[in-house]
Order: C-alpha cells, then sequence, then structure tokens
C-alpha cells in the first residue's frame, strides 16, 4: 500500500533534509580533526587547509552547473546520483591513508556536496506546490541546515573521542543509504522542458579563476615571487575571460545586469562579510582552543557551541526583525554585531588570562550578529529580482559564499602564521632563524604543539598573539562591509524613490515596479 501524498511529501521533506544536514555537517564537523591530520597523516599547515580549501572549491564549481542538468535529465535522478556520489566518495576520505588522497577525495566530495544542495532547493518546490506548505518545508529545511552547520563542531568533537577522525566521514555512508532509501519512492521527477544549455566556458574559466587565486595564496611563501606573479597573471586571464565570455552569453551563469538593483548587491556583500568572518574563523577556532587554551576535544566542542548555537536560535529574530525594519537595516546591523564579536574576541585573548570565560562575549555576538543576518540576507538576494531569475540569484548567493570561504580560509591561515612568526621572533632562543620560526609557526597553526628549541609556553604565546591578528581582520572586515552594505541599501531606496516621483502615475513596467519595490527596505 502506498504512502498518500502527505505522508509521501513528507518523507521526501525528510530525505532531501537527510542531505543538507550530511552537507553542513562536512563543512564545520571537519576542522576539529585537522589537529589528527596532522599527526597520523602527517599533513602540512597548507595540506590542512585544501581539505577544507578542496571541498569548497569543489562546492562552487558544481553549483551553476547542476541546476542546468537537473532541469534537463531530472531534478531527482541527480540528486540520487548526487547522494549516492557523496556516500561513497565520504567512505574515500574515511578510507584515505595519505593526504593527497584525501584531498582528492574531499573535491570529489564537494562536487557531489554541491550537487545534492542545488537540487534540494529545486526538488522542494516541486514537490510541495501549495504556497503554505513550500514556506513550512523550506523553512524544515533551513533548520535542518543549520543544525548540520551549527552542530559540526560538537558532533566532530564526539565522534573524535568515541571513534576516529575516521568517522567524520565514514558516518555519512549509512546516512546516504538511509536518504537513498527514503527518496526513491516519495519524491516526484520533475524537469523544465526549456532548459538553457550548460555554460561550460563560464564554469571553467570561473574555477581555474578561483582556484589560481587560492592557490597563489596558500603556496605563494613556498613557490616564490616569480611563480606567484605567473599564478597571478594567469588567475587574471581566467577571470578576464569568464567575464568576456558570460557578457556573449545568451544565457549566462552570472548575469551581471542584477548587480544594479542596490538591494541585491547590498544582500551579495552581506553573504561576503559572513565569510570574511565568521565562517573561515570557524576553521581555526578549534585550534585556538585545543593549543592556545589547552582545551580536549569535547571541552572544545562544548566552548564551539556558543560560537554556534546562536546561528541556530537568532533566525526567527532576524526575519522578524526584517518585516518590522526592513532588510536595509537588519543586515547592516548583524554584521556590525559579528564585527563587535571579534573585537570582543580580540579583547579576550588579550586578558591577563585568556579562557573561555573572557571569550565567551564575543563568541556569543559574533554568533547572534551570523542568526540575525543570515535568513534576511537569502531572502533579499531572491526576493530583489524577478521570480524569473532567482534560480540565478541564489547560484550567485551561494556562489558567493562559498568563493569567499575559500579565499579567506587561506588569507587567514596567512595571517595566523604571520602573527605567530612575529609573537615567535620576540621569544625564540639565539640562534633560530626567521626559516624555522616559519615553520615552526606553520607547524602550529596546523595543531603540533610540541616544537623544537621552543618552549611550549612560547609556543602558546606565539599562537594566541597570530590569532590576535585574524581576530582583528575578521572584526574589521565584517564592519566595513557592513557600512558598505549600509550605503548600497541607502542608496537604492533613495534611487527608487526617485523613480516614483519622477514617473507619471501607471508608467510603470512590471520589470520596473518589481525592482523599485525590492529596493525600499
Amino acid at each position: 500500500m502506498s504512502p498518500n501524498p502527505a505522508s509521501k511529501n513528507t518523507l521526501a521533506l525528510f530525505a532531501v533534509c537527510l542531505g543538507a544536514l550530511m552537507f553542513g555537517l562536512e563543512i564545520t564537523s571537519v576542522p576539529v580533526i585537522l589537529p589528527s591530520l596532522e599527526s597520523v597523516l602527517d599533513g602540512d599547515f597548507r595540506e590542512l587547509q585544501w581539505v577544507m580549501n578542496a571541498y569548497t572549491l569543489a562546492c562552487t564549481t558544481v553549483l551553476m552547473a547542476t541546476g542546468t542538468l537537473a532541469d534537463r535529465f531530472g531534478r531527482k535522478r541527480i540528486f540520487l546520483i548526487s547522494v549516492t556520489a557523496f556516500g561513497a566518495t565520504s567512505a574515500l576520505c574515511g578510507l584515505a591513508d595519505s593526504m593527497a588522497l584525501l584531498i582528492a577525495a574531499r573535491m570529489l566530495q564537494g562536487l557531489a556536496g554541491g550537487a545534492m544542495l542545488i537540487c534540494s532547493i529545486a526538488i522542494l518546490s516541486h514537490q510541495f506546490q501549495d504556497a503554505r506548505d513550500r514556506g513550512r518545508a523550506f523553512a524544515t529545511w533551513g533548520v535542518v541546515s543549520g543544525i548540520g552547520l551549527g552542530f559540526g563542531p560538537i558532533v566532530g568533537s564526539t565522534i573524535i573521542a568515541l571513534a576516529g577522525w575516521e568517522w567524520i566521514f565514514l558516518v555519512h555512508l549509512p546516512l546516504a543509504l538511509l536518504t537513498l532509501a527514503l527518496a526513491v519512492g516519495t519524491i516526484v521527477e520533475s524537469r523544465d522542458p526549456d532548459a538553457s544549455r550548460l555554460d561550460l566556458a563560464g564554469i571553467v574559466t570561473l574555477s581555474l579563476a578561483v582556484f589560481g587565486l587560492v592557490y597563489a595564496i596558500t603556496q605563494g611563501a613556498a613557490l616564490g615571487p616569480p611563480a606567484v606573479t605567473a599564478i597571478a597573471a594567469a588567475t587574471a586571464a581566467c577571470f578576464a575571460a569568464f567575464l568576456f565570455v558570460e557578457r556573449r552569453q545568451a544565457h549566462p551563469m552570472f548575469d551581471f545586469s542584477v548587480f544594479r538593483n542596490r538591494s541585491f548587491s547590498a544582500a551579495i556583500l552581506g553573504c561576503m562579510a559572513m565569510n570574511i568572518s565568521y565562517w573561515p574563523f570557524m576553521i581555526y577556532l578549534p585550534i585556538y582552543l585545543q593549543i592556545g587554551l589547552g582545551y580536549d576535544t569535547l571541552t572544545t566542542g562544548l566552548c564551539l557551541l556558543a560560537y554556534t548555537l546562536p546561528a541556530l536560535v537568532f533566525p526567527p529574530v532576524g526575519e522578524r526583525l526584517s518585516l518590522r525594519y526592513g532588510p536595509g537595516v537588519v543586515i547592516p546591523s548583524g554584521l556590525a554585531t559579528i564585527g563587535l564579536g571579534f573585537t570582543a574576541m580580540k579583547v579576550g585573548s588579550a586578558a591577563a588570562e585568556p579562557g573561555w570565560m573572557t571569550m565567551l562575549p564575543g563568541l556569543l555576538l559574533a554568533g547572534i550578529g551570523i542568526g540575525i543576518t543570515n535568513t534576511p540576507v537569502t531572502n533579499t538576494t531572491t526576493a530583489s529580482v524577478p521570480p524569473s531569475r532567482a534560480g540565478m540569484a541564489s547560484g550567485i548567493d551561494m556562489s558567493a559564499r562559498l568563493i569567499t570561504l575559500a579565499v579567506n580560509i587561506a588569507l587567514m591561515g596567512i595571517l595566523l602564521v604571520e602573527g605567530t612568526v612575529a609573537a615567535l621572533q620576540g621569544v625564540a632562543p639565539a640562534g633560530v632563524g626567521l626559516a624555522e620560526l616559519r615553520a615552526a609557526a606553520e607547524a602550529v597553526a596546523a595543531g603540533h604543539v610540541a616544537i623544537d628549541k621552543l618552549p611550549e609556553s612560547a609556543v602558546q604565546h606565539g599562537l594566541v598573539s597570530g590569532f590576535g591578528l585574524v581576530m582583528i581582520y575578521g572584526g574589521v572586515g565584517a564592519l566595513v562591509l557592513a557600512t558598505l552594505s549600509r550605503i548600497l541599501f541607502r542608496s537604492g531606496r533613495a534611487e527608487a524613490t526617485a523613480e516614483r516621483n519622477d514617473q507619471p502615475a501607471g508608467h510603470h513596467s512590471q520589470s520596473q515596479a518589481a525592482l523599485t519595490d525590492s529596493a525600499a527596505p
């Protein structure tokens, strides 16, 4: 006996939410195991960065392509393929016996995860035809996604305490099998008969540009100035080619005309600000807690809850504030709160005896800021464009997030190493050269506390100083983009008001009305 439509939709929603849970966990649970990878697989600092960047870069690469493939060949079909691939590549990550294999597996896992994420959105839109049911479905999906991101660190810490680092990845194999079992009989297949051709040239040129940028940042010190200059030139050429290709496409992957809408551009700045500060810092925060403060993995996971839990609690608050005051007020205010949180963390880390109590106010403020900001940003990017362009707007939103995240994982890593080197120069014994100090700083940033020729107290002091520089970067970045976002929102509202005053009544076109209505916060 087949389930009734309501039960079928509930099971389909459960399957899609499991996919979102797996995707989020693989971003925020993995940083907790980086110190273990450094000792078990002999990973150096740059390799550990690539364990994170390979996943986010691969997700970005496949985001825009998957939407077109799913529209053409079937959203359910591509979802099932991506879930299968995610389970298989997760198992490959767990079975990896070298850093090279793990990084390659993480890239394949990111391709599958990005495809799974985009298909989920399309499936929910088709599966739930009633507007009220669709709203509830997306709300549930958003909560589960937030749980995956917010509880990833404590899930990772618990898994390490009970089993081993491999199970951070292997746990997704049974979850993927359960997702497939639920999805096969409950998700309704859907296609778009008017699906456009795949923008292969845009995907390739943008992917090469982002990869070149991150590679130059992470490997620059080892490559030397001539090689970095060549990579930078190639990266600039790829990005220029991407701009050229997209402007000549009839159906571009990125329609740059949407950036003329000030509300859209201001919301995209919000996407970037969150990934300049909050999310990349989560990658390194476990190292600060474990080495800088000397906490074990379980205590580290509990401390990270202060950073992540507000991100789950405050989105409804942010949505209500946005409805009352408008995204033009709420988004910049949320970003400013993140900036203040990083400032408070910097002050707490500089205390005479830094600990979780001195860091707690900053951790909570940053988490509250991200909770207030995230939902209004997503809603504004899609509401600022006509409905026919909502999919493209969502793709730009996700791409902006993941590209900025990958770049800033690398930038924060450089700041952490340079800050640690500067601090170690003041406490290092005589005869220890700059090259040795840099190697020591990279080892510390990778989670290794025992350094030859340096006492443990000096290592901890150097790491705390390095993190101070990272906190300043995150705080200043969030505050600057909060200011720019507010300026764009205000100019968009002024422009919309001027257009309404200049146009005779009844002479607005439908597209102009949609544009100006969305511009007002």
